[in-house]
């Protein structure tokens, strides 16, 4: 029998800092967290329970159209860190609750456009054609938010409703289902012959439907059809004859979508801690005996050996039947670390980041949701995993800036995990060799315990780290000058220098530039106008490969021009530097070396940083450039120089942080 009066407040994905009453026709209340489809304005939506009604006695209130889950989907802990996080960070709670699952949980419809035939030949802005052009490339409908991804721009809706207007582009509404469970036809042993003389007398006429019964034996009962077919040759007949006898069965099994499963992970050797780090070992794992630990901060130099002290530690936690999150700063860095966990851990770790396709994140997502996996690694969303009985969350790098999310709603993953092991009772470490000014702060009055590890394993010594001033004066004159001939006064003399000696021996070298693109900025030396951004008013980085001026804010872009747009002058100068001219000046200088360079430009696609650091790992690459994304715990044993291009480019940012995030990125 089903209750009229019914009702659930709900929050809804939308940016609105409120929660919605809708009537409900079940017996009973659904459990807080569970999704429900429900009509808002002229739109469906998908919401999530958060509550018994609230709203006050009214006679028309919409009502619940559909429930979505059986069992819910976001876990209560989840909810609550939502909660804390939407009133700290001032953020609506239903923009918070579709930040903690995987985008097929909380879209509704997804917008689609496609070219009309014969659209009418009108004279168009450069954005718009560009939108054209790529749907004519791409031939078929493509979604909105994946055309802007691939023309790498800002919002495009401006150029889309232009192009509606003009009758160039239709539009679609189209509602997405659930990533379909991959799954993968396996051929099963249902019935075990167990002497000789009975295998004789079934297999008298088929030899072959015995080899295959038998290579199914080897493989442990079971093997995948495609493999038995492909991989030893046997027919579809021959399967089909065993299938006929009932001796095997064929069944469609669920298969994950794991992007790093079939990755080659190489057993490292045992590796004894030392005494700095067992001392840090024993502190932390005292700690998963208290109720609510207080947060570490674990400063430990380079080469200290933090990843095996979180090991341990995971090591123990598992051992007790709890789980783990460990989070790096960048996606770049999950397939090395990724690459170590397992090692470690086998298929206990799951990978959670925005890089993983709608069906990768969804399939790790429910591993971690069902138990089947115990540890998520990845960038900053990974602190959302739904893992139950959480005992530890790693930090790593804390320091990171690329742990504060620039997009609603806006969090420090830092800080939010500190509050989700508060409220989990888990442990909660933060590692870092340059530990932020908030976390050193904490640490010195108290709010979190400092544990140190200040000695390189084996004994090793630090890098000698040497600063060269760009800044040569002439005689008799103020002057600056650029220095010397060879590097374009891009690369100092010793820096060609220790890499020409770094080349001779086949040693690798990094070379480190924290500024994308060709130039900073394009002026006119006739009346000094700089091109900026039409959003954000500051200026356009240039971008010499494309020829385009890109906003690195919102991701506005335009044509590079040819001429000043305010007073018609040709004379333009290519002001500041970029990993782009970076990299066209060690190409000049080092003709004979293997370059590759590593930024946001160059990592666009899945997996390319994963391609360019296998690269790198082969030895392919003799110098390697790039921005910060190449600067964060990378561990490469052929590199034995690294040079920082205009080392103190980030202090003159307009950021009151600018000194602090230079000095660890240096």
């Amino acid at each position: 029998m089903t209750n009229p009066e019914l009702r659930v407040d709900v929050a809804l994905p939308l940016p609105i800092h409120r929660t919605f009453t809708y009537r409900i026709n079940t017996e009973s209340q659904p459990p807080l967290g569970t999704r429900v489809l429900v009509p808002f304005r002229r739109q469906e939506h998908i919401g999530w329970v958060v509550g018994p009604g609230s709203a006050p006695e009214i006679k028309q209130i919409r009502p619940v159209l559909s429930i979505l889950d059986d069992s819910p989907q976001l876990p209560v802990e989840l909810l609550d860190l939502c909660r804390w996080m939407a009133e700290y960070y001032v953020a609506p709670l239903g923009i918070a609750l579709r930040t903690a699952l995987p985008a097929v949980l909380s879209d509704v419809s997804r917008n689609y456009v496609r070219l009309l035939e014969d659209p009418p030949l009108n004279k168009r802005r450069s954005r718009e054609e560009r939108v054209v052009t790529a749907l004519e490339h791409h031939g078929k409908p493509l979604r909105v938010r994946t055309l802007r991804r691939q023309l790498g721009m800002g919002s495009i809706w401006p150029e889309i409703r232009s192009l509606l207007a003009q009758g160039v582009l239709g539009h679609e509404m189209v509602s997405p289902s659930k990533p379909p469970v991959k799954t993968r036809r396996v051929v099963r042993i249902i019935d075990r012959l167990s002497s000789l003389q009975v295998r004789d007398d079934i297999f008298a006429r088929t030899p072959r439907q015995r080899e295959a019964y038998e290579s199914l034996e080897r493989s442990g009962g079971a093997s995948e059809l495609t493999h038995m077919v492909k991989g030893e040759g046997f027919s579809r007949g021959v399967i089909k004859g065993l299938e006929s006898k009932r001796l095997v069965g064929i069944f469609d099994e669920e298969q994950l979508r794991d992007p790093f499963a079939n990755t080659p992970v190489t057993k490292p050797p045992v590796l004894i801690p030392t005494k700095d780090q067992r001392n840090v070992i024993d502190a932390l794992i005292s700690a998963l005996d208290e109720d609510v630990p207080i947060p570490f901060l674990l400063q430990g130099i380079t080469g200290s050996g933090k990843t095996l002290v979180y090991i341990e530690l995971l090591r123990e936690a598992l051992d007790r039947g709890q789980s783990a999150i460990v989070l790096v700063p960048e996606i770049a860095l999950t397939p090395q670390t990724v690459s170590r966990f397992r090692a470690q851990f086998d298929d206990q770790v799951a990978v959670l980041h925005s890089g993983l396709s709608d069906g990768e994140r969804y399939d790790a997502w429910r591993s971690l949701n069902t138990g089947q996996r115990r540890i998520a690694v990845g960038a900053r969303s990974a602190l959302f995993a739904p893992l139950s009985n959480l005992g530890v969350i790693v930090v790593d790098e804390e320091h990171d800036g690329s742990y504060k999310q620039s997009e609603a709603p806006r969090y420090l993953a830092r800080d939010l995990a500190v509050v989700r092991a508060r409220q989990t009772g888990a442990v909660c470490v933060l590692g870092s060799a340059t530990p932020s000014l908030e976390s050193w702060s904490n640490a010195r009055t108290g709010k979190f315990r400092h544990l140190q590890l200040m000695k390189r394993v084996g004994g090793a010594r630090l890098p000698e780290v040497r600063v060269v001033d760009l800044r040569v004066k002439k005689r008799g004159s103020d002057d600056v000058s650029r220095i010397n001939e060879r590097g374009s006064g891009v690369l100092s003399s010793e820096l060609v220098s220790a890499v020409d000696a770094r080349l001779e021996r086949a040693e690798q070298v990094i070379l480190l530039l924290n500024r994308r693109g060709y130039s900073s900025f394009i002026q006119c030396r006739e009346c000094g106008e700089v091109e900026q951004c039409l959003n954000c008013s500051i200026s356009l980085t240039y971008h010499r490969a494309a020829r385009r001026m890109v906003c690195h804010h919102c991701r506005y872009d335009a044509l590079a021009p040819d001429r000043c747009p305010r007073c018609g002058s040709v004379d333009l100068s290519y002001r500041g530097l970029g990993t782009e001219q970076v990299e066209r000046v060690t190409v000049e200088t080092f003709p004979s070396a293997r370059i590759a360079r590593m930024d946001v430009d160059t990592t666009s696609g899945k997996w390319a940083h994963q391609r360019i650091l296998d690269r790198v790992a082969k030895g392919d690459v003799d110098i390697l450039l790039g921005t910060q994304m190449i600067a964060k715990g990378l561990d490469f044993p052929r590199v034995t120089l690294v040079g920082v291009v205009n080392a103190d480019v980030g202090i003159h940012l307009p950021d009151f942080r600018a000194s602090e995030r230079n000095f660890p990125t240096s």
